[in-house]
């Protein structure tokens, strides 16, 4: 098939291949930005963890410290989920890893599709912290999943998340982190992910399982 010789067919087809490369470039620096805020954030967090007066490791831990550990950064685990807020929620008593029972707000339930699999986590609201400056549209998502246990945290990880305003919610596993009471048992008492938050898939995103 010969080219067209309408030379306005022609600047049509280099205008959509202009706007086709331009939108793939701002895709591109998007990613990279995400990725670059990412990694900034990782890097704040180990900076925390070797700071006397911060850090949550114990004595023995922060001997051998030398940064936490993390799965590759994906867009493939930064999900928009479908958040069904419950007109009249629960408030629960979260088991910790102490006698301690936090009070939580069941807030919803989060659905979204992942290696073409259906998946829902329930979300929830501290109560002790709904009221807090800074605070007031958090959510917390504590979750398991096959690689826990294994190259994960054996007790699951945790993801933040905001109120979005409508009914849908993002949930960013390569913010995934391990529960304080990873790095000392002692000093701290954590939230246990409920039974109905594991998910049996391999969330390879977020942190690694703490070395010790």
């Amino acid at each position: 098939m010969k080219p067209s010789s309408n030379p306005l067919a022609m600047i049509s087809l280099l205008l959509l291949l202009l706007q086709t490369s331009l939108q793939a470039q701002s895709t591109s620096d998007s990613y990279k930005a995400y990725v670059e805020s990412v990694q900034t954030e990782r890097a704040a967090k180990d900076a925390e963890f070797n700071n006397p007066g911060e850090t949550p490791l114990s004595d023995d831990n922060k001997l051998h410290f030398k940064g936490l550990n993390y799965f590759r950064i994906s867009d493939f685990y930064r999900v928009v989920a479908h958040l069904e807020i419950y007109e009249h929620p629960d408030t629960i008593r979260m088991k910790t890893t102490t006698e301690r029972l936090p009070l939580y707000l069941v807030y919803g339930k989060a659905s979204f599709n992942l290696k073409n699999r259906n998946f829902t986590l329930t979300i929830f609201r501290n109560v002790g912290l709904m009221s807090k400056e800074g605070y007031e549209d958090y959510l917390f998502v504590p979750f398991r999943d096959e690689t826990s246990g294994k190259e994960s945290y054996t007790g699951g990880r945790y993801v933040d998340a905001r109120i979005s305003g409508d009914s849908t919610i993002v949930i960013d596993f390569n913010k995934a982190y391990n529960p304080y009471c990873v790095y000392n048992s002692k000093r701290y008492s954590c939230p246990v992910p409920p039974a109905e938050n594991y998910l049996p898939v391999k969330i390879k995103a977020g942190e690694k399982d703490f070395a010790h």
